[in-house]
């Protein structure tokens, strides 16, 4: 079965969640292509009729088996991936969450090959997604923001 996100007609809307627990963050990573092997934040596509609320709570459940509160947005990235003749390949809209650890503990799907709780230092130190730093940082900075008007 060919992959239906290779070679779109129109970008992927997807969500992901940087979720913060005792000053660290849920970091995964990958076990298959695009980003295989890489470090990032779970997450996946947003599916038809659903919210990017509930988005992000069912892709973290799916991927990490993690509940989450949701504490706003920490940014976005765009994914363009093009092959050796210029062609678009993938192309992604990645919204990503800042969230708090609410239960579970991680247990990875198939789709990652492990999923474990960072420091920043950890996380600096580990190959990752592009822009995974500054995503974190931003989302380190709102779930601290939310927990003083609490």
């Amino acid at each position: 079965m060919a992959d239906p996100r290779a070679y779109p007609e129109r970008p992927y809307l997807a969500v992901s969640a940087a979720i913060i627990r005792d000053n660290r963050v849920m970091i995964v990573r990958r076990a298959r292509a695009p980003a295989k092997g890489l470090y990032t934040l779970p997450g996946g596509a947003v599916e038809t009729g659903e919210t990017l609320h509930a988005a992000v709570a069912r892709e973290t459940r799916e991927e990490v088996g993690l509940e989450i509160e949701i504490a706003g947005l920490a940014g976005h990235r765009e994914v363009i991936m093009k092959d050796a003749s210029g062609g678009v390949e993938r192309h992604f809209v990645i919204l990503a969450f800042a969230a708090r650890w609410r239960g579970g503990e991680p247990q990875p799907n198939e789709e990652i090959a492990e999923a474990r709780w960072m420091t920043l230092a950890e996380l600096a130190a580990a190959p990752t997604t592009e822009g995974l730093a500054e995503i974190v940082a931003s989302a380190f900075e709102l779930v601290r923001a939310e927990g003083g008007r609490r």
